[in-house]
């Protein structure tokens, strides 16, 4: 097949909806497809994945992470076409593209104000089209589409709405014992209690309830932190922390190579995601901690709270909580070493089982034919 993936970010941007498409294209490339990505030029390097074309174009305006790219007329040439939802602008080109396409609903949007507006009224109308004549729409869970902007999409025949979650490179993502060398990096001390926080630090992240977890991190002194990911809020973050008296046990490591991101999920004892909106669809972070081995503590979310089982592989707290959120990093900090691992020896078997991207690349490949099948189909009659 020839396969066109479309999205409004891609690395060197490290974003949840460019890391899914990164690792989609990469097992259909491996199962032998010819697969092309169009999206946005990002400045830094970094390696693509291997037999896939990469186009990266500059946009003729963007606003955040909706880059205006004229370039996506040129699709005629594929057999299909997979949209990475939301991307404002770039999915009116893809709906005009009169090729068959599927879509991965990744997440709401949620701004306040006149952006807001904005952006509801794109979802009740354009948005509302170009998922209405997608093929197949894929939500990373039903859960989270079930409360979220396109619920009313479930009139569509069941069969065309299916499941694809995220997944996780579990060969990458390891077990195995604390990472003292890592911790000695930050300076973090080798019997510390330490939680870790993985996400992009921007306003356009908003949501991810970093100030909660700072706020939580001192009521709890037992607790260190380190926070990876940058972004134009860091700076606030940062001055939070000193204004909680606990930067002395809190480090921000900022953008960390992708090669050394498997050493800092075994450098901690648990990772923490306190979003506290609809903008959290997912969580691929709780993943990448799950096949590391350890335990996670996440927000009671649509869609983040089918990746965690309470009391299982990790726990749920309300979101924006703060009090709630220092009483499980409490009760993490009073388990024995053997406790927690046994809780995230429980999401590495789940991970395994549900969760590989290979596994998923080999479902979105069998969605695909499904889809040209029923083209030819009708072709025909």
């Amino acid at each position: 097949m020839r396969i066109a993936h479309v999205t409004a970010t891609f690395p060197p941007y490290f974003g949840g909806t460019g890391n899914v498409c990164y690792h989609n294209t990469r097992v259909l490339a491996a199962l032998g497809h010819h697969v092309e990505v169009f999206t946005a030029n990002a400045s830094g390097a970094v390696d693509d994945p291997a037999g896939v074309i990469v186009n990266r174009f500059k946009p003729i305006v963007q606003v955040g992470n909706a880059p205006l790219l004229p370039q996506l007329l040129r699709l005629d040439r594929f057999d299909l076409v997979h949209l990475h939802y939301p991307f404002y602008t770039g999915a009116e080109f893809v709906s005009l593209a009169r090729l068959p396409y599927v879509v991965t609903y990744h997440q709401d949007v949620e701004f306040s104000g006149l952006l807001g507006f904005g952006t509801r009224l794109h979802g009740r109308t354009i948005g509302n089209v170009v998922l209405r004549r997608a093929a197949r729409l894929c939500p990373t869970s039903l859960d989270y589409f079930s409360h979220s902007t396109f619920a009313t999409l479930r009139d569509r025949p069941r069969s065309t709405i299916v499941e694809m979650p995220n997944g996780v490179d579990s060969q990458a993502f390891q077990p195995g014992p604390i990472d003292q060398e890592m911790r000695a990096r930050y300076g973090i001390p080798p019997d510390a209690f330490l939680a870790l926080f993985v996400g992009a630090q921007d306003r356009a992240h908003y949501f991810k309830g970093v100030p909660t977890l700072l706020r939580a991190i001192a009521q709890q002194p037992m607790t260190s932190l380190l926070l990876v990911g940058d972004g134009d809020l860091r700076a606030d973050f940062e001055r939070l922390a000193a204004e909680l008296s606990i930067s002395d046990r809190v480090v921000f490591a900022g953008r960390v190579e992708q090669n050394d991101l498997a050493s800092i999920y075994r450098a901690a004892d648990l990772l923490v995601l306190p979003s506290e909106t609809r903008g959290e669809a997912f969580g691929m972070v709780l993943l990448e901690a799950m096949a590391s081995g350890r335990p996670v503590i996440a927000s009671d979310l649509p869609g983040v709270r089918s990746v965690v089982v309470d009391g299982i592989d990790g726990f749920l707290v309300e979101p924006g909580n703060v009090d709630a959120l220092a009483a499980k990093l409490e009760l993490f900090a009073r388990m024995s070493r053997t406790e927690r691992l046994r809780l995230g020896a429980a999401g590495r078997r789940k991970v395994e089982q549900r969760y590989d991207w290979e596994r998923i690349g080999r479902n979105l490949e069998a969605l695909y034919l499904n889809v040209l099948a029923e083209k030819e189909w009708r072709h025909a009659s």
